[in-house]
């Protein structure tokens, strides 16, 4: 069984007061950002024009009142977040006339990626402080012990974890609980708080739709939750090694594979990238954007640099065997946000010696397709995912 590693560093502690008393409690590991600097208690008497200036000013807000009533200020707080985006765009003062550029994809990715930031660190600000065992002692709080536990592991001291991520890992428990039903497979696939969670049907579409190189063997980079592993093996793969730096991910990959019944076909592995040996088929999904996480949860979107991409490119060689292929997952949002040149990919891969021997392509069905309101809609209805079939060698041609 595969435990999670322990935090790197010891977490952090947070100080207020209450009638001049002092309080202690850690930051918890699922909040974003450094512990607060200054932290008022407050209750159902605070109005929400109240918190929303305390809030906008830096201040983080304790709150000591009904839990029920904290879930509508936050609410009322991010509209009043929202309005006040929407009043400064509005009066937002006309370009010089010189300026008539349009922006450029980068740069609203940019500015989405910023005002996603700024938001989230405000409504970051409501904090609720949670017993050493999980539980609120607040009115109408509602029993979140598994989902905490589940997310964060056990802790022996309270701490301070603000509603936001609170209410977003009691989410992603639900989701675990009810699992995703996958086309294909005999069992939903249930999501670890942390993991990505393969909800976007068309690139294992592509996958299953792919001719096999070979039913002998496959390797699966960056397993995750097990997914492309599973389906493999659902094909007939006889053996598929999946692999994965992640402890979080290659607990969630074990239950999976376990509850499917296919732990005598899907071995898991951590290691950076590829195991030992050379395989007929080699997969790999990685996140799909050149950017940096800010979230643990953003790392399964977001890629540094191309850092795994290009790892995977220029490392999948001298593991596949001469006649084998090797699946690589992409989607071109990337392209259609600026953040790489067309050509990023074709160059890849012949800078690494690979060369294509076919290309399945998919369009999204996504909500965001359709939602025109999203900054970055344009790109998103041009976005195609391809399944892009790799080979070395006499294999390639």
């Amino acid at each position: 069984m595969v435990t999670l590693n322990p935090p790197d560093t010891p977490l952090a502690m947070v100080y207020w007061t209450i009638a001049d008393a002092p309080h202690s409690a850690l930051w918890s590991p699922g909040n974003t950002g450094a512990p607060p600097k200054r932290i008022v208690t407050a209750d159902d008497s605070l109005s929400a024009d109240a918190a929303y200036r305390l809030i906008s000013q830096g201040t983080s807000v304790l709150w000591r009142g009904d839990f029920q009533n904290a879930k509508q200020l936050l609410q009322a707080v991010a509209r009043r977040i929202a309005k006040k985006a929407n009043t400064a765009k509005a009066h937002k003062s006309t370009p010089p006339p010189q300026n008539t550029e349009l922006e450029l994809p980068d740069q609203r990715f940019n500015r989405y990626r910023l005002q996603q930031s700024q938001r989230a660190a405000m409504l970051n600000r409501l904090l609720i402080e949670l017993s050493s065992d999980y539980t609120i002692t607040l009115r109408r709080a509602p029993d979140v012990q598994a989902a905490c536990l589940a997310a964060l592991g056990p802790m022996d001291q309270p701490m301070l974890l603000s509603l936001r991520a609170l209410l977003g890992l009691v989410g992603a428990h639900e989701w675990r609980k009810k699992g995703v039903n996958i086309s294909g497979l005999p069992a939903p696939l249930h999501v670890h708080y942390g993991v990505f969670s393969p909800n976007r049907g068309e690139y294992l579409d592509l996958l299953m739709q792919a001719p096999l190189p070979s039913t002998e063997l496959a390797f699966d980079i960056g397993t995750g939750s097990g997914v492309l592993a599973a389906l493999l093996a659902k094909r007939g793969v006889r053996k598929v090694i999946g692999t994965d730096i992640d402890d979080r991910a290659l607990q969630c990959a074990a239950q999976n594979i376990n509850n499917l019944g296919l732990e005598n076909t899907v071995v898991l592995q951590k290691t950076s990238l590829f195991p030992d040996g050379k395989s007929p088929l080699i997969v790999c999904n990685p996140p799909w954007l050149p950017a940096r996480p800010t979230t643990t949860l953003e790392g399964a979107i977001y890629d540094p640099d191309s850092q795994m991409l290009l790892g995977f490119l220029n490392g999948v060689s001298a593991h596949l065997q001469p006649t084998g292929e090797a699946w690589l997952i992409m989607s071109d949002l990337a392209e259609h946000l600026g953040l790489r040149n067309k050509n990023f990919l074709t160059d890849a891969f012949a800078a690494a010696g690979l060369k294509v021997l076919g290309k399945l392509d998919a369009q999204p069905s996504h909500p965001k397709v359709w939602d025109e309101t999203d900054l970055l809609h344009t790109a998103r209805r041009a976005e195609i995912t391809s399944l892009w079939r790799l080979g070395v060698g006499d294999n390639a041609n």
